[in-house]
C-alpha cells in the first residue's frame, strides 16, 4: 500500500519550519524550531526528530511517512549534504540527509531552497505539467530553479542555477553582493536591493518621496510598495529600474533554456503590476525575436505560508 503523506522540511537560518503534506499538496499539520538556537548539529537533528515525531504520530506514525525532503541554504542535491552555508550556526560540510534518514528510517533528500521551490510549482503551483520552466524568488536574496525536460537542474557539483548571481552591472561602480561579487542581478533585485535602490535615489536627488518621512536605513520593499500605490514618482522609478534589470535577464535566461514560462515568487510579487508591468516590457525588448510573446511570466499560486514546506515535501515523492 503507498505511503499517504511526506515530510517537508523549510531550514532557515532563523527558523526551521516543517510540516506532515498529503499527495494532494495539502499541509496537513505544520510546527517549527528556532535553527538559531542549536550551535550543535546533533541537538538541533534531536530537536526536529522530537517535534516532527508528533506531527508524523498525528497521521498514524511513521508507517505512514513516505520519506522527508529539506529545503536548505547550501544544500547540495546529490551528496545530501549542506556545505557552507553562510547564514546557519554549523560551518563546513553537514551530512544532513543522512543523520536524518539514520534518525528516521525512511529516505531524506536536500536541495537548495529555490530548487526546492521550483519543485514545489512543478508538483502543485502554476507549473504543474510544465516540463521547461524557470523560477525565480525574489525575497532577501534572488533564488533561481531550472527545470529542463522535467528536471532540477543541478550541475556537475549540485549548485548549478545560480542565475541570481550573473552580472547586471559591470566594473568598480556594481554593488557589492554577498557572494563577494560585484554588480550581481541580487543585489538589484531582491528586497534589500530595492530598498537600497531607495536610499540612493533619495540621496542623490532631490525628487519628491513620501519615503523621505523615513528613516534612510529602515526603509523597506513594503514601504516602497506602499509609496508606490499613492503613485509617489521615487516609488514608481525604484520599481521601473528593478523590473528592468529582471526583464533584461529574464530576456538572457531564456535565450539558455527556452522555457515555457519564468514564475517569480517571493515577498516581493506582492507588488503586482508595479514589478511585473516593466519586466515584462523590458523582456520582450530584449529577447531574441524567435521567443517574442512565447514564455509566459507567471506569479507562484502557492500559498506563502505553505509553499516552502511544499516545495521541500516534493522532493520525497521522487
Amino acid at each position: 500500500m503507498e505511503k499517504p503523506y511526506v515530510m517537508g522540511i523549510d531550514m532557515g537560518g532563523t527558523n526551521t519550519v516543517f510540516g506532515v503534506v498529503d499527495a494532494r499538496g495539502h499541509v496537513i499539520a505544520r510546527s517549527s524550531i528556532k535553527t538559531q538556537e542549536y550551535t550543535d548539529i546533533k541537538k538541533y537533528v534531536n530537536t526536529l526528530h522530537k517535534e516532527m515525531m508528533k506531527l508524523i504520530d498525528s497521521v498514524g506514525g511513521i508507517d505512514n511517512i513516505r520519506g522527508i525532503g529539506c529545503g536548505a541554504p547550501n544544500g547540495n542535491y546529490y551528496t545530501g549534504n549542506i556545505e557552507d552555508a553562510p547564514n546557519l550556526p554549523w560551518k563546513g560540510i553537514v551530512p544532513f540527509s543522512e543523520m536524518m534518514s539514520d534518525k528516521f528510517g525512511v529516505p531524506c533528500h536536500i536541495t537548495n531552497d529555490a530548487n526546492a521551490a521550483a519543485m514545489g510549482e512543478m508538483t502543485y503551483g502554476v507549473a504543474r505539467g510544465m516540463k521547461n520552466f524557470i523560477m525565480i524568488t525574489l525575497g532577501t536574496g534572488v533564488g533561481s530553479g531550472i527545470v529542463i525536460d522535467g528536471k532540477v537542474v543541478y550541475g556537475h557539483d549540485g549548485h548549478a542555477g545560480e542565475l541570481g548571481h550573473t552580472t547586471v552591472v559591470r566594473g568598480e561602480n556594481g554593488r557589492l553582493c554577498g557572494c563577494g561579487k560585484t554588480g550581481c542581478l541580487e543585489a538589484y533585485a531582491s528586497a534589500t536591493g530595492v530598498a537600497r535602490t531607495a536610499r540612493e535615489i533619495l540621496e542623490t536627488t532631490d525628487k519628491k518621496s513620501v519615503l523621505r518621512n523615513l528613516k534612510a536605513d529602515a526603509i523597506t520593499s513594503k514601504d516602497v510598495y506602499d509609496a508606490a500605490v499613492q503613485e509617489d514618482e521615487v516609488a514608481l522609478e525604484i520599481f521601473e529600474t528593478t523590473g528592468k534589470y529582471l526583464g533584461e535577464k529574464f530576456a538572457d535566461f531564456i535565450t539558455f533554456s527556452a522555457p515555457e514560462a519564468i514564475v517569480i515568487f517571493g515577498g516581493l510579487t506582492k507588488a503586482g503590476d508595479y514589478l511585473m508591468n516593466p519586466i515584462r516590457e523590458h523582456m520582450e525588448k530584449n529577447v531574441m525575436p524567435r521567443w517574442k510573446g512565447k514564455v509566459k511570466l507567471l506569479f507562484s499560486d502557492l500559498k506563502e505560508a505553505d509553499a516552502a514546506v511544499l516545495g521541500a515535501s516534493a522532493l520525497a515523492w521522487e
